[in-house]
């Protein structure tokens, strides 16, 4: 990247502040103009450098510029600026592949035809592995699922242990509805390649995320006969063991100290799903001082409530944390919505790792998409969640709500739809990548058809049920048409299934804000 050269002492924050100050009384040259794109989008200062950069393009007329003016556009959401910037660097320079695939990228992420644009971009650059998992979730976003499958198979026939190529086949044939047969290409590539301990890995990820178990521990079982002792498998016979309720304790034991977040998640849920509260507290608030301590925030607080421990007051009982919006006059009339989120469900599915269970769920990110009754939606939530973050508690730097800075735009980590029918309904899940999380209800059965209350309602604070403690909802809340439910991404939240009729949502993340 442009700002390699750059001191190793300064931050993101600080090179933005310095390449700012530099660019203010002329406009840049190419290379400053370049440094101070690549400190923007590292530091989520996009907003600041996009006039100076765009300036710079416009003086210099250069292929590159015009690549980095429509990286801080898509950055910000604005992917109709960002495909005219990317079709102006293809123009210039037609080779080159990075652009090209920025214009790919945008059209998809604005609701666009962008599996030819994806086309292109793999001639320029056949291996690229973004470019390859774009273009198969154009294929799957314009309905043809089997030919991003086919196009996939052929790659993996040639490069077995490609990573991110199986991960992506094994996702998109569980959303076409194949269960049994999702890691059918790892198993061929296996067959070729037996002791490649990485691709037995990610089959254990893939089956613990599917919440495949006892097929996991079978899998475990054969990766051990075809790689023999690992440590790594030692990990993950633990996890399975956790997970199954078995006896892990010797497992977990013989891995200590526990030196990775993502393990010491599992070892807690074993210790929580044991009943053995005070012990999962301690080994949670090992971990409270580490930088993704929000991993292990929302089973601390399970722990806490078990005990009657004060601090899950401080982490969620704020009233202020949730927030319930009616909004339902500021946004384009739902039925229309409805119909033109429904038209965009006949390509949704389940998803292999998301909490959906008896509905579908859209393809890429629904409110960066370009259609007016979206764009109108977007600007409606957009001011909830301002006035949401306007009235949230004090600043508190452990918090992980309440730690960010909260004068940066409002920007989505991720953005979706979901459609249920008859009993379909969200498991207590949570959204850790996120800052907030939210529930916007667009269409909603009547109470007759739903059932009796609370058939239907959000909950939030309801221990996932595969844990089995007896921790009920701290709140539940009724669904209504054009109701937005803000709360914290790291708070449990699920849904009551419903008797009949249809429940149409759009969901997204609020991204964290990116401090100084």
């Amino acid at each position: 990247m442009a700002l390699a050269a750059t001191a190793a002492s300064e931050t993101a924050w600080t090179v933005c502040e310095r390449l700012l100050r530099q660019t203010r009384a002329a406009v840049p040259s190419p290379a400053l103009a370049a440094d101070l794109a690549d400190a923007a989008l590292t530091a989520g200062r996009e907003a600041e450098a996009l006039p100076v950069v765009a300036a710079a393009a416009r003086r210099h007329d250069v292929a590159a510029l015009w690549q980095w003016l429509g990286l801080l556009q898509r950055a910000l959401d604005r992917q109709e600026d960002a495909i005219a910037a990317f079709q102006k660097a293809v123009q210039r320079d037609p080779r080159n592949a990075r652009a090209m695939l920025g214009l790919a990228q945008s059209a998809f992420d604005a609701g666009l035809p962008a599996s030819p644009l994806f086309e292109r971009a793999a001639l320029l650059a056949p291996t690229d592995s973004a470019t390859l998992r774009g273009r198969a979730d154009a294929h799957v976003a314009e309905g043809r699922p089997d030919r991003a499958l086919a196009e996939l198979e052929v790659l993996l026939g040639a490069n077995p242990g490609w990573i991110d190529g199986h991960r992506h086949i094994a996702h998109i044939r569980w959303m076409t509805g194949d269960r049994a047969g999702f890691l059918d290409a790892l198993e061929g590539s296996l067959a070729q390649r037996p002791g490649h301990v990485a691709l037995w890995q990610l089959g254990l990820d893939l089956l613990i995320e599917a919440r495949l178990t006892e097929r996991a521990s079978a899998w475990l079982a054969r990766a051990r006969h075809a790689v023999g002792p690992a440590p790594l498998f030692d990990a993950y016979a633990a996890i399975i063991a956790g997970e199954l309720g078995a006896d892990a304790d010797p497992l977990f034991a013989a891995l200590s100290p526990i030196g990775d977040i993502g393990l010491a998640v599992y070892h807690v849920r074993h210790l929580l799903r044991s009943g053995r509260a005070e012990l999962a507290r301690a080994a949670a608030e090992r971990w409270l001082d580490h930088p993704d301590a929000r991993l292990m925030l929302p089973y601390a607080a399970l722990a806490w409530r078990q005990l009657g421990d004060p601090r899950v007051e401080w982490l969620e009982g704020d009233a202020r944390l949730v927030g319930v919006y009616d909004i339902a006059d500021q946004l384009p009339p739902l039925d229309a919505l409805a119909a033109h989120l429904g038209a965009l469900h006949a390509h949704g599915s389940e998803q292999l790792d998301q909490s959906v269970r008896g509905g579908t769920q859209t393809v890429g990110p629904l409110l960066s998409r370009i259609e007016p009754i979206i764009q109108a939606t977007r600007r409606a939530i957009i001011a909830a969640v301002e006035s949401h973050i306007a009235q949230l508690p004090p600043r508190d730097p452990r918090h992980p709500t309440l730690a960010p800075d909260r004068d940066a735009p409002v920007r989505f980590a991720g953005s979706w739809s979901v459609r249920f029918a008859g009993a379909g309904h969200h498991a207590s899940h949570l959204h850790t990548e996120g800052w907030l999380s939210s529930a916007l209800y667009v269409a909603v059965p009547d109470a007759a058809a739903r059932g009796p209350a609370p058939a239907g309602w959000l909950t939030l604070g309801e221990a996932p049920a595969e844990l089995g403690l007896d921790l009920a909802p701290t709140r539940m809340i009724e669904p209504k048409p054009g109701r937005l439910v803000l709360f914290p991404a790291t708070m449990w939240h699920g849904t009551r299934p419903f008797a009949a009729g249809e429940r149409m949502t759009i969901a997204f993340d609020v991204a964290r804000p990116i401090g100084r």
